[in-house]
């Protein structure tokens, strides 16, 4: 029986503005086996797992247990945990990491705050401080939310691992299980599906340069689904690779149509006229599950706006 990443991948199913949509990602080390709602179904007190859930409602925190590749087996929790934070939005993008020894205190995040991008709270309670060593690369490999993510995801993060490439964790989950193997490179916030070996090293030797590769990245998750296809075909159109060099300045409309206005720090702004469509023919989303018809977002047109058009807009 196929798998809904083979489906996915044999319908040629786009990927761009799939991406999880959060500004800030809240990252808590946790061991051994993770259910299919991890927070909540892990060694992680379920107590804590589910005020986390609480504080980070409407924030725009997305938190995430990760734990390091390898044979998941119950050997025990250690006695320091890492945790990351990171926020992705340009203009203001930044990766801090601390360690603790009690998860408690990720409660003391002010979590709004984070979620706007204030790291203040991270440095008090947990004494974090900016993280200087390599870009993290987080495979999904909950195989309890969808197998693939087990099939394809850990094998790529072992590979990775394996092959001395640094900054490389597995995580509960990013979402869009058909896109197996996915990823989250931080600190940018660029997620990539299908993703092989080869192109997740050129994605972190060009985020270590400050540049983004857009072949396979399914969007930023600092914006919703249309600013994502948005962006990415702005930086198809303008050869823009820079990382924070674009933003979403502005989306007008409603599903099924958007127009979005991307801006460039320096000056220049693009219109782009999104659609979403229906996935034809039916598909399954994640394997095991019914045949739908999964939102597309379809860049219509892309067109570079005048001055005088930028600034009435």
């Amino acid at each position: 029986m196929s798998t809904c990443s083979t489906v996915s991948q044999d319908l040629d199913e786009p990927i761009a503005g799939t991406a999880a949509n959060a500004t800030t990602w809240l990252l808590l080390e946790q061991p051994g086996p993770w259910g299919a709602k991890a927070l909540t179904q892990s060694h992680l007190n379920p107590a804590l797992g589910r005020a986390l859930e609480a504080a980070a409602l409407g924030t725009s925190v997305r938190v995430a247990l990760i734990r390091r590749p390898g044979r998941h087996a119950d050997c025990g929790i250690p006695a320091e945990r890492r945790v990351y934070v990171a926020h992705t939005t340009p203009g203001n993008v930044w990766l801090h990491s601390a360690t603790t020894r009690d998860p408690r205190h990720l409660l003391d995040l002010d979590f709004a705050a984070l979620g706007r991008g204030d790291h203040r709270s991270f440095g008090s309670a947990l004494q974090g401080r900016p993280h200087t060593g390599d870009p993290l690369a987080l495979v999904c490999t909950n195989g309890k939310r969808d197998r693939c993510c087990a099939l394809l995801g850990r094998p790529l993060a072992a590979e990775l691992a394996a092959s001395g490439v640094d900054g490389v964790w597995e995580v509960t989950h990013l979402g869009g299980h058909r896109f197996s193997p996915t990823l989250l490179v931080l600190p940018y916030g660029y997620a990539y599906g299908r993703a092989q070996a080869h192109a997740v090293k050129d994605v972190l030797h060009s985020v270590q340069q400050g540049r983004i590769v857009v072949e396979g990245c399914r969007g930023n998750s600092a914006w919703e689904r249309p600013g994502q296809a948005a962006e990415l075909a702005v930086r198809s159109t303008a050869g823009e690779y820079a990382a924070e060099a674009l933003s979403v300045v502005r989306t007008d409309g409603a599903a099924p149509r958007w127009e979005v206005t991307v801006a460039h720090v320096d000056g220049r702004h693009w219109r782009v006229v999104v659609a979403q469509e229906a996935s034809v023919p039916p598909r399954p989303e994640s394997c095991g599950s019914v045949l739908g018809t999964p939102a597309r977002m379809d860049v219509v047109a892309v067109r570079e706006l005048t001055v005088t058009t930028a600034l009435a807009s």
